[in-house]
């Protein structure tokens, strides 16, 4: 079996499954509780193997060229059935591809065989405040932590972080596999998310934990080395237009109930998100090939994945206004499916610098406009 067969069976599994993840998502967001049994199904189905490489066991999603557009149907999957169940497998996808692009190799077989054994991997970058930030110093063979992370998704459920430390004297980042419930201590943040609760996002102390020297991933700035480190924003991005695809088919179903679909002014609104949608779709098939296959200059592929995250922003801010006009009151009923999405899509969607993004990107095309137009592989 090739790994597009392989790709093509866990898409189908999903789409079989998601029904059921969606019809939990209501009660995961009521109580603020991690998924657990939706990670467990996807696993049965091989969804957190699949971004392993192929050498490894895995289908190569998310970690080997040539999947861009699998890789983007199967997180935007994710994200119409539940968006804090697609944040959370994409942080898995991401602290993987991290694992295999800069790890060695005894990293990449532990990482692998982790995953092979049911492990859940997340990916934690954001600082603590103040002088939690997290850092660590040598001692012999090992190393020692000092501070912590904060906005921790699938904080004290996951097996194992990907996490970014400074060496004590440095300032350049350095990327640190860690085993988990090793004696770190988890926290929920001083304030609650109003969305995405089902993704259990808290904070990490690391601080005394004594981990060996052999858990430093690559070289000093290998995490925000490009064309990665921005360009990896599109499968964020794909996870996001599923939840504008879950809007639209919360709005066509609730017109239809209730005998407005014939109203032209909701076919225009409907229409509308419809077209937004799909203009998003087509951009991130494009910024998906080119981040996945690194088929062109970095500055390139960063800036078309700039334009793609933008695009798919807005059609989701503007998505979510209609379906409120169109349904009134209704879309704000607290524990519906409406409001619920809603919620979790714009907390999701704020991802930081968006505007930063859309001049650097604007800047290198307006001098090569046919950048863009390169025929996809």
């Amino acid at each position: 079996m090739t790994p597009d067969d392989r790709s093509a069976g866990l898409l189908e599994a999903l789409a079989a499954l998601s029904p059921k993840l969606a019809n939990r998502a209501t009660a995961l967001d009521r109580e603020g509780r991690f998924p657990t049994q939706d990670i467990a199904d996807l696993e049965a189905i091989g969804g957190l193997i699949a971004s392993l490489p192929r050498d490894l066991g895995g289908f190569g999603l998310g970690t080997e060229p040539g999947q861009g557009l699998q890789l983007l149907d199967y997180l935007e999957a994710l994200g119409t059935a539940n968006l804090s169940v697609g944040r959370i497998v994409e942080a898995h996808i991401n602290a993987l591809r991290l694992i295999m692009r800069c790890g060695n190799e005894g990293l990449r077989e532990e990482a692998a065989s982790a995953v092979r054994a049911g492990g859940l991997f997340a990916l934690w970058v954001t600082d603590a405040p103040g002088e939690s930030a997290l850092r660590f110093e040598r001692e012999g063979g090992a190393l020692i932590l000092r501070g912590g992370k904060a906005f921790c998704s699938g904080a004290g459920h996951v097996t194992h972080a990907v996490v970014t430390a400074a060496e004590a004297g440095t300032d350049a980042p350095r990327l640190l596999m860690l085993d988990l419930d090793r004696g770190e201590r988890v926290s929920p943040l001083p304030t609650a998310m109003s969305g995405m609760r089902a993704a259990v996002t808290g904070q990490v102390d690391f601080t005394k934990l004594r981990v060996d020297g052999g858990r430093i991933i690559g070289q000093p700035g290998d995490y925000m080395r490009e064309p990665d480190f921005s360009a990896g924003a599109w499968r964020s991005s794909a996870v996001a237009l599923g939840g504008l695809r879950a809007l639209l088919g919360l709005l066509g179903n609730a017109l239809v109930v209730r005998g407005r679909d014939s109203d032209p002014h909701q076919r225009v609104r409907y229409g509308e998100t419809l077209m937004a949608y799909r203009t998003g779709q087509l951009w991130l098939e494009q910024a998906g090939q080119a981040a996945e296959n690194l088929i062109a200059p970095p500055e390139q592929i960063v800036a078309t994945v700039g334009l793609a995250r933008t695009i798919v922003e807005r059609a989701c801010l503007d998505g979510i206004e209609r379906v409120q006009r169109s349904l009134g009151l209704s879309a704000f009923l607290s524990g519906t499916a409406v409001e619920r999405v809603a919620r979790d899509l714009q907390t999701y969607l704020r991802q930081p610098a968006i505007d930063e993004v859309l001049v650097q990107a604007g800047g290198y095309f307006m001098t090569r406009p046919d950048g863009l137009w390169g025929r996809r592989s």
